[in-house]
C-alpha cells in the first residue's frame, strides 16, 4: 500500500445537497488532490482530474472535476461498462487493515454507476436499489452518443450512505483519526482517445485498477471545513 499517497477528509455537521457548485458553499474550503499518473504509455489526452471528499456522520461525500475532451457516454444501466465511457472511479476498503476485499464505484460522466465488493478474483454487484440510494449530480446529460471533441469541463458529484457499505462489509466508521484505503481513477477505455489515470501510483505495465496494495490513504479528521 502507498501511505505515501494521502488525503486527509475534514468534516461537516451538515447533510449536504448534491446538485453541483464546485466553489459554492463549503466545498470552496475543502482540499483539491489531483489525479496525476497513469498507467501503460502516456496517454496522448492526458484531461485535468481532481476530486475532493467530506463526512458527516451518515455519509461520504466525493466530488470530480474534469477538465476534458473527446467526451462520450453511452452505458446507461447500472453496472454496465461505464469504464469504457468518460468515467471516474473511486475504490476503496473501508478500514486500515490489508484485507482482500474492497469496493469498486466507478461512475461515466452521465451519472450511471457500476458499484462492486469482493476480493480481486470474486467480486459482485451491489443491488441496484443499494445503488441508487447513492445520490449523484452530473453536470452533463444522461447520454452523449457522438463524442464531444471540444474542450469540455464536466463535474461529478455524489453521496454515499454508511449503511449501504455496511451491509456488505465490516466499517471503520469516519472519525478522527480514522484510515481508509482507496485509489482514485480516470478513464475512458473505448473514447477516440482512451487513457488510464491514477492517483496513487500502480505500478502496472499495462492498465489494471484492480490492485488494492497500490491504494493510498483517506484519513479522517474531526477539523470541519
Amino acid at each position: 500500500m502507498n501511505s505515501e499517497m494521502f488525503y486527509i477528509v475534514k468534516s461537516t455537521t451538515e447533510k449536504l445537497d448534491i446538485s453541483g457548485g464546485w466553489d459554492n458553499f463549503i466545498w470552496k474550503k475543502v482540499e483539491v488532490m489531483e489525479i496525476k499518473n497513469y498507467m501503460g504509455a502516456r496517454p496522448a489526452h492526458f484531461p485535468k482530474t481532481q476530486f475532493k471528499l467530506l463526512y458527516d456522520n451518515d455519509n461520504l461525500y466525493v466530488f470530480f472535476r474534469v477538465e476534458d475532451q473527446y467526451v462520450k457516454c453511452v452505458a446507461e444501466r447500472i453496472h454496465s461498462n461505464v469504464c469504457c465511457d468518460s468515467c471516474v472511479e473511486f475504490f476503496f476498503s473501508p478500514y486500515n487493515s490489508l484485507m482482500e476485499n474492497y469496493f469498486n464505484l466507478e461512475i461515466n460522466c452521465g451519472g450511471t454507476p457500476l458499484l462492486h465488493y469482493g476480493s480481486k478474483t470474486n467480486r459482485q454487484p451491489l443491488s441496484d436499489l443499494d445503488c441508487k440510494k447513492i445520490k449523484i449530480y452530473h453536470s452533463l446529460p444522461k447520454l452523449i452518443k457522438v463524442e464531444i471533441i471540444e474542450p469540455t469541463e464536466w463535474f461529478l458529484q455524489y453521496r454515499i450512505p454508511f449503511e449501504v457499505i455496511e451491509k456488505y462489509s465490516m466499517i471503520d466508521h469516519p472519525a478522527d483519526g480514522v484510515i481508509w484505503r482507496a485509489n482514485f481513477f480516470k478513464c475512458a477505455s473505448k473514447t477516440s482517445h482512451p487513457h488510464w489515470l491514477t492517483w496513487s501510483k500502480v505500478n502496472s505495465p499495462k492498465p489494471q485498477f484492480h490492485l488494492p496494495e497500490y491504494f493510498g490513504e483517506i484519513r479522517f479528521s474531526n477539523k470541519t471545513a
